[in-house]
């Protein structure tokens, strides 16, 4: 079955994948919305130039013919009439100059004989008036001006654009010259309107034609440029996951390519020098591996020898002579220090190897802790407090070695009593973690040390260079609650002293059971 440190690790490769992704969707949409914009500034600065030149082209070739047509119906028609025309006259003049080509409305405005204004008009156009006609146009039209080299004619034609109803005319007016009637034109220019209606929408049209154009071609160059940034970021991955093999196909001869090389140059210079240090971290650790073996034959020789000594030291015949009974002595606790450092050494080259298995059984709790206590003759220095009946799977000689290690590490540099304590964790759950304190009475662990305290070889003092310990049965306790799936955390109590918690999981399918590994070692307690 599935271990928690398995789903873990893929639950934070899915996370990685997924934020991946996002980054790089947020790239290519960065791609495509600027690539949009730019077209889209583009194509509406386009349009808008396109649409104005061609409404002033428009506007002005339609008010250029209709101004010509009307001044020279002016000069034709009422340029003829007398100097002082009866209304009838007026309206069968204007309804001719109506009948041009440009289809306009016209208003024709004189003085009769009596000096009555008469106003004749086409009839078209809603029946055309002067109220239609701006008086400001009107005041320019009626307005003499002087003859001058620059100005030959008093009076001139003017026109102006104007809208009414929502819709747009254009309306001119000029006088006859030598005292004839005054002219108004009324030209609608829906028409021109609706062309130009027409071809703004066709503007529109084809802005968003290029948007989409550019879209898809911002879709496109992102492929093609951040195809391969993904591809180096999946080969990053591959290789900070320890697949040193990684490598990238190298195409083209631009940046991107240049980069692919780099990497795989990176790569292979990694994966040779990580190469080497794994065969040199093998070599290490093979060498400790037979340099242990290999003590540990005169080391049993050696060992029996100093049991022998040790009889004769406990012997009442006191055989041995007093001068030399220092260095039996000394002979005896290094020879066991010696003996315990070698089994240390093979039990930690398991661990580095991989090789370190679990022979599981469900045992109590407090039936293991106390079997530990009282194999050590701790049980009056230990206080337990754990309740009988707390079953788990886990390996009851890695256990023994976890405990011996932080309870006679805790009686070693802590204060009496050492109070081991037994709990599920706060989880409400039947398979909640197991929770195993040990924690002493003595001045606590200084916050200089707390980070190195499961350190191997690590010594709180360096002013004790030698002890009885060899300064690997916290490190070993630490690869023991591991190898269960489990840790061990160090800290200060409140209340003084040190507290060792190993929290260990109970789930049974987080294990597999194994055969028990040849030549096993019964580490006890060590020293920081």
């Amino acid at each position: 079955m599935t271990k928690p440190q398995d789903k873990l690790r893929g639950w934070a490769a899915a996370r990685r994948a997924i934020l991946s992704g996002l980054r790089f969707t947020s790239l290519r949409l960065r791609l495509v919305v600027v690539f949009g914009l730019v077209a889209l500034t583009a194509a509406v600065s386009a349009s808008g130039i396109a649409y104005w030149l061609n409404r002033e082209a428009v506007l002005t070739r339609t008010q250029d013919a209709v101004l010509r047509d009307f001044q020279q119906e002016m000069q034709n028609r009422a340029g003829v009439l007398p100097a002082s025309p009866t209304q009838d006259e007026l309206q069968h003049t204007a309804g001719q100059m109506a009948a041009s080509s440009q289809r306009f409305s016209v208003l024709l405005v004189a003085e009769d004989g009596s000096g009555r204004t008469v106003v004749g008009n086409s009839g078209a156009l809603d029946t055309f008036s002067l109220a239609d006609v701006p008086k400001s146009l009107r005041t320019a039209v009626g307005r003499q001006q002087s003859i001058t080299s620059n100005n030959k004619y008093p009076y001139h034609l003017y026109w102006q654009r104007i809208i009414d109803g929502d819709k747009p005319y254009l309306v001119a007016g000029t006088k006859v010259i030598g005292g004839g009637p005054a002219g108004y034109m009324l030209k609608s220019l829906e028409p021109e309107e609706k062309d130009l209606n027409s071809l703004a929408w066709s503007l529109g049209i084809a802005t968003g034609l290029a948007l989409i154009g550019s879209a898809l071609l911002a879709q496109a160059a992102a492929t093609t440029v951040l195809k391969p940034v993904q591809r180096l970021g999946i080969a990053a991955r591959r290789l900070g996951e320890g697949k040193l093999d990684t490598r990238l196909r190298v195409s083209g001869t631009d940046e991107l390519a240049d980069l692919a090389r780099t990497f795989n140059h990176t790569a292979e210079a990694l994966e040779t020098r990580v190469a080497d240090m794994s065969a040199r971290d093998e070599a290490s650790r093979r060498f400790v591996a037979d340099m242990s073996h290999e003590l540990r034959t005169p080391l049993t020789a050696i060992t029996a020898v100093t049991e022998i000594l040790e009889e004769e030291l406990d012997a009442e015949t006191g055989s041995i002579d007093p001068m030399i009974e220092p260095a039996v002595k000394l002979v005896v606790s290094e020879t066991r220090r010696l003996n315990s450092l070698v089994e240390n050494l093979m039990e930690v080259t398991r661990f580095d190897a991989g090789t370190a298995r679990l022979v599981l059984d469900n045992v109590d709790i407090a039936d293991q802790i106390t079997a530990c206590i009282d194999a050590r003759a701790w049980l009056d220095a230990v206080e337990l407090d754990a309740e009988r009946g707390i079953m788990s799977l886990l390996d009851p000689r890695r256990l023994d070695v976890i405990l011996a290690n932080l309870i006679g590490n805790a009686l070693k540099h802590g204060g009496s009593p050492v109070r081991v304590s037994v709990r599920a964790s706060d989880d409400a759950a039947a398979d909640a973690d197991l929770l195993i304190e040990v924690q002493d009475h003595g001045p606590g662990i200084p916050e200089d040390v707390l980070p190195h305290v499961f350190d191997r070889f690590y010594k709180a003092s360096a002013s004790r260079p030698r002890s009885e310990g060899s300064g690997l049965g916290l490190s070993i306790a630490l690869e023991n609650a591991h190898i269960h799936g489990g840790e061990i955390t160090a800290a200060n109590s409140p209340k003084g002293g040190a507290v060792f918690t190993l929290r260990l999981p109970r789930d049974p399918s987080a294990l597999t059971e194994t055969p028990a590994e040849p030549n096993g070692a019964n580490v006890d307690g060590e020293s920081v």
